[in-house]
């Protein structure tokens, strides 16, 4: 009859114990995307501001590889991404930029005050680019080669140590 009260008793020690294991493993917080050397999906958006033209997947299928950048006006480490950004374009990266569920004043106020080192940039408003190619939010950075081929999938904001990866990358898209 006692062997009887001690069932419950182990078992909550077997699950407090397994709980507690779980909380010692580091958490994954980023989502590679299943996309990765993958063709672009098919897509046109518009832009995003009037002088700035929009994009479309033939836009990467011109030979010569670029970085797709998924951003946002309201994300924060979008802006800490932005001098890194334009120091690719300084060293003659293309970067074709994607705004989500963004606001044409508000795409204008963040690229006059932060830069912009974008070519192009199209107009998400329903995230379905986004999706579309696995992001998981913003910011993200694609390397995309001359054939409209995911090569690279940069999660979370682009700091000065991930510049090299990058330039690597793309040089390896080429």
């Amino acid at each position: 009859m006692r062997l009887l009260y001690l069932i419950p008793l182990g078992l909550f020690l077997f699950f407090a114990g397994v709980a507690g294991y779980m909380l010692t493993q580091p958490k994954q917080t980023n989502i590679p995307s299943q996309m990765v050397e993958q063709e672009l999906p098919e897509f046109s958006l518009p832009p995003a501001l009037e002088d700035v033209p929009g994009t479309s997947r033939a836009d990467f299928t011109d030979g010569k590889p670029k970085l797709l950048n998924i951003w946002a006006s309201w994300c924060v480490p979008c802006i800490a991404e932005a001098p890194h950004l334009e120091r690719l374009k300084r060293e003659g990266v293309e970067i074709i930029g994607i705004a989500v569920r963004d606001r044409p004043e508000a795409v204008e106020g963040f690229l006059s005050r932060y830069g912009n080192p974008y070519t192009r940039i199209g107009a998400d408003d329903i995230s379905e680019l986004m999706l579309a190619i696995g992001a998981s939010g913003v910011p993200e950075t694609y390397v995309i080669d001359g054939e409209g081929n995911i090569r690279y999938q940069h999660i979370g904001d682009v700091r000065a140590d991930h510049v090299d990866l990058l330039l690597e990358k793309l040089e390896e898209a080429g």
